[in-house]
């Protein structure tokens, strides 16, 4: 008989957090596999648990989730976390979850908490309906990709990022959406020097110009607001790129700069102005 995958939610910062029911699991499953064995053992040390650790990320998921597999199959449980809140969502834990399921293996959670949802709390943005999207990709055509889609999103956005990104990441964010959406930056959440800075996307961007920014970010953006005008017709939006054309910009950068005009998105006005041509 196989054993199970115990997914283990774990503090995001003050240990005090860990609740009885991850503790319990810790203690008394066969083994942990960790993001980072260094962190999981302060957190076993601190709660006096003695157990075998296995080193799982992103750079080894393949081979080690293939052991790990292996071992419950044949029939130990394993506790599965992540350096700090639930494993396998934005984390690799989410293959192994995957392979266990399809394994035929019980997959469990044991709740936790989770720094993308305690931000949206503590935000004051509109919590009814929201979205995650995660790291943004370091692939500036990925990522200009993913920011273009998200252009109308109406539900408040949530995206994670490192400090050493924090400044690019917000001129991107002020450039897609427009410098007056709010925007909430959280940063060392439950901890000792917890910090919520509340404000727009414009005077995010200069937060950090003479300090570089420290610790891991939660970034809660305002969703776009509801449209209430119709959008114009597909030749006007055109004219609009015709004018900045006539500036001598790039049939691109026109496109983006009558996106923002027209409400429509600039691969659609791209689209239209090279079919006019044809």
């Amino acid at each position: 008989m196989s054993g199970k995958l115990y997914l283990v939610g774990t503090p995001i910062g003050n240990l005090g957090d860990l609740s009885p029911r991850a503790r319990r699991t810790l203690e008394e499953a066969d083994f942990i596999a960790a993001e980072d064995t260094r962190v999981t053992l302060k957190l076993l040390n601190h709660f006096g648990i003695s157990k075998p650790l296995v080193s799982y990320y992103q750079h080894n998921k393949e081979r080690s989730g293939e052991r790990i597999l292996e071992r419950i199959l044949a029939g130990e449980n394993c506790a599965l976390v992540t350096d700090a809140g639930m494993p396998a969502v934005s984390d690799p834990g989410e293959d192994l979850a995957v392979a266990c399921a399809e394994s035929g293996v019980e997959v469990t959670a044991v709740p936790g908490p989770c720094a993308a949802v305690t931000a949206l709390a503590l935000s004051a943005l509109p919590a009814g309906r929201f979205c995650f999207e995660g790291f943004l990709s370091t692939s500036k055509k990925s990522r200009e990709e993913h920011l273009e889609s998200l252009r109308g999103e109406g539900r408040t956005m949530i995206f994670y990022e490192a400090p050493h990104k924090l400044q690019k990441t917000l001129a991107d964010l002020a450039a897609a959406f427009g410098g007056e959406r709010r925007i909430s930056l959280c940063r060392e959440l439950t901890k000792l020097h917890e910090e919520v800075v509340r404000t727009t996307l414009a005077e995010a961007v200069t937060l950090y110009a003479d300090e570089p920014p420290r610790g891991e970010f939660v970034l809660v953006v305002e969703g776009a607001p509801e449209q209430t005008e119709e959008l114009p017709t597909a030749d006007a939006a055109l004219e609009r790129v015709k004018f900045y054309r006539s500036e001598g910009r790039s049939l691109k950068e026109a496109a983006k700069l009558a996106a923002a005009d027209t409400g429509y998105s600039k691969n659609e006005l791209y689209e239209l102005t090279l079919r006019s041509k044809g």
